[in-house]
């Protein structure tokens, strides 16, 4: 999966060599490694500053409107993640993902817990509402699962759970394809 950051975990993500697009060769899959190699770009984008988010919903908006991943953005097999977050903006850009409907998961704590019912509105019913949701894990690895659970589990709705041949097209074949 290629992932799209913004804000200090590129700083990480640099240091760790992710943001290259020779590391693609080295942390992915053979699927994923060649689209990046084919297209020339790193599996970690990085989007801007923290307050740049709005730069990967566009990006998500417009898969959606390319076509064949769903009708809305609460449909695609994405997550967000704000597992350290620094300032109370983090709930702001949070939400506003959330909103868009994206599962969006935080991290260390949720400065607005307290209220079981405030909570359920939040990790339950903001879901029917606009298709996105929050959710809370302190644990590293278990918020990463909880990402990838979320991704696949939009991928099997989607009927792209399953490996299959891949055909490589040029733009001049996709032209044909939508003018069919």
């Amino acid at each position: 999966m290629i992932v799209l950051t913004t804000g200090c975990n590129a700083i990480a993500c640099a240091k760790a060599g992710l943001l290259t697009p020779e590391s693609a060769k080295v942390y992915c899959g053979p699927g994923l490694a060649e689209v990046c190699e084919t297209v020339g770009i790193p599996p970690v984008l990085h989007m801007g500053s923290c307050v740049d988010n709005s730069r990967i919903l566009m990006a998500a908006t417009e898969v959606v409107k390319a076509g064949g991943l769903g009708e809305d953005i609460s449909d695609l097999p994405a997550a967000g993640s704000a597992p350290e977050w620094m300032s109370e903006k983090a709930i702001s850009i949070g939400h506003y993902f959330v909103t868009a409907g994206v599962y969006t998961v935080f991290g260390v704590t949720m400065p607005v817990s307290g209220s079981p019912v405030f909570e359920n509105y939040l990790y339950n019913e903001l879901e029917d509402i606009y298709g996105g949701m929050w959710d809370l894990e302190v644990d590293p690895v278990a918020h990463a699962q909880k990402m990838i659970a979320h991704i696949d589990k939009k991928r099997k709705a989607l009927g792209i759970d399953k490996a299959r041949e891949r055909v490589l097209m040029d733009m001049a074949d996709r032209q044909k394809l939508e003018a069919a």
